[in-house]
């Protein structure tokens, strides 16, 4: 079948052809997809979009397609997402809403809310947790995997991939970037699949497809300029721009910042003993666990065995002369050791709300910190955010700081060689991130360079910015679907 513009694709005999358009690169994956599907070739596809391309557009109209063509004779298509809800159940909305605007609804229909019939074809949609019970499913057209990146290469090989054995249907994965272990890299790499990069003159069919956001821009000059702009907030080397938008895929550990955030990171601001009269301050605060001992030493206290501390970092929210972004310094840090919970409230609150009278506090409230964060909301209100650590909160957090860092708008006060300067510096410089298979990151440093709470304070410090003080929130977000 030949996609033209106006794309147009067939529908039952006597009813109009519901029209569909798609862009060049969408054109070129649904010819080649659609190739194997009507002549039985029975490939395997990879197609990496950057995030808001139209991939699920794409699969939209080709489900549609088949549908179709397949009404009267029956077929079986399978849509597997990493969710049920929101991610597959926006795949149904999808395909029911271009029916709708073509005038199928009379031929369709939607059954246990996750089984689309046109005629005697039908399309089922299912999650691809971990847990999720798909045994027994077949695709004997088209077997779709979206959010590639997010499924488990063991679901996908024990689960999905024989629903497609009996008939030799076609696979697509679809996706974006992220660890350089996940299914869609292991499918890349196992299937030798040839690149949309190759020679346009190879007789060879292209079987990876990979669109990054330059590549959609060409095309769509608006998605070009948001993306540009996003770049801007986050940073090129930002985990989120690099997958999402360039397709680079990144290592499953590494450092979190890298030789030039470092020296991004140093100010030649003076540290700041007392407030500047009608400046802009917001603070975080990562209040310390249970006493851990470890064999080694921390850091600048030979000798002694290191405990976790109370870190209070201060920062001066600095407007930008251009009318830009803000810029935050930090000015000043508190740390305790083994307070009792009760002193260590009325001199946090005392500093927090009489001396530096913040606009804005991120409190760890996790653990053994829940009570102290409690009592700091009672006597200050919403000026106190506590924030409950989950893989998903740190995760924010760990973006967000990183955004701050990569925009050049968060700076250190210059190094005054106190226990706290180098404290922090010390942090910073072996700070690792993890990042998980579902798209989060965790961010520490490891138990044998000390510990984190100068790090887990700065990341605090960094989300409290955003909330106040007339800078725009800059934490990366993902997106399940587009």
């Amino acid at each position: 079948m030949t996609i033209m513009e106006p794309r147009t694709i067939p529908a039952r005999r006597g009813a109009p052809p519901p029209v569909i358009r798609l862009r060049p690169y969408q054109a070129e994956v649904a010819r080649a997809v659609l190739d194997s599907v009507l002549n039985r070739r029975g490939l395997t596809f990879t197609v990496e979009m950057a995030r808001q391309a139209g991939k699920n557009e794409l699969s939209a109209y080709l489900q549609m397609v088949l549908l179709l063509r397949n009404a009267a004779r029956g077929g079986a298509i399978v849509k597997a997402a990493p969710t049920f809800q929101p991610q597959a159940l926006i795949s149904i909305q999808r395909i029911l809403q271009r029916l709708g605007e073509n005038g199928l609804n009379s031929i369709s229909r939607l059954d246990k809310g996750h089984i689309l019939h046109v005629g005697r074809c039908r399309a089922t949609y299912l999650s691809a947790h971990p847990t999720s019970n798909v045994v027994g499913q077949t695709a004997d057209l088209l077997l779709e995997i979206d959010e590639a990146q997010d499924v488990s290469a063991d679901k996908f090989n024990r689960d999905f991939r024989p629903m497609a054995a009996a008939q030799n249907a076609t696979t697509v994965l679809y996706g974006t970037a992220w660890r350089s272990d996940s299914l869609l890299e292991q499918v890349k790499s196992t299937e030798r699949l040839t690149s949309t990069q190759r020679p346009y003159d190879s007789a060879v069919p292209i079987r990876h497809f990979r669109y990054d956001w330059q590549d959609v821009a060409r095309h769509n000059p608006p998605y070009g300029s948001f993306v540009e702009a996003e770049r801007q907030r986050l940073g090129e080397q930002h985990p989120l721009f690099r997958t999402q938008y360039a397709l680079l895929s990144i290592d499953e550990n590494t450092r979190l910042f890298n030789r030039g955030q470092i020296v991004q990171l140093h100010g030649d601001h003076p540290r700041q003993e007392i407030p500047r009269p009608g400046a802009v301050y917001v603070a975080g605060l990562d209040l310390a666990g249970a006493p851990v001992a470890i064999s080694e030493p921390e850091w600048g206290a030979s000798g002694t065995v290191a405990r976790d501390e109370t870190v209070l970092t201060i920062g001066e929210v600095i407007a930008a002369d251009d009318g830009g972004e803000p810029q935050v310094r930090v000015v000043q840090h508190f740390h305790w050791r083994g307070t009792p919970h009760g002193a260590l409230t009325e001199q946090l609150t005392d500093l927090l709300k009489n001396v530096w009278r913040v606009r804005r506090v991120a409190v760890d409230a996790t653990g053994i910190g829940e009570p102290t964060a409690a009592a700091l909301h009672r006597r200050m209100g919403q000026t106190v955010q506590p924030i409950v650590f989950t893989q998903q909160s740190k995760s924010r957090l760990g973006f967000g700081l990183l955004a701050l860092v990569n925009a050049g708008r968060l700076r250190l006060y210059a190094d005054d060689q106190s226990t706290e300067s180098t404290a922090v510096r010390h942090q910073l410089r072996h700070a690792q991130a993890k990042h998980n298979a579902n798209r989060t990151m965790n961010f520490y440093v490891p138990e044998r360079e000390g510990h984190d709470d100068y790090l887990v304070s700065l990341a605090l410090l960094a989300h409290a910015s955003t909330q106040e003080g007339g800078v725009r929130k800059a934490v990366g977000r993902s997106h399940s679907s587009n």
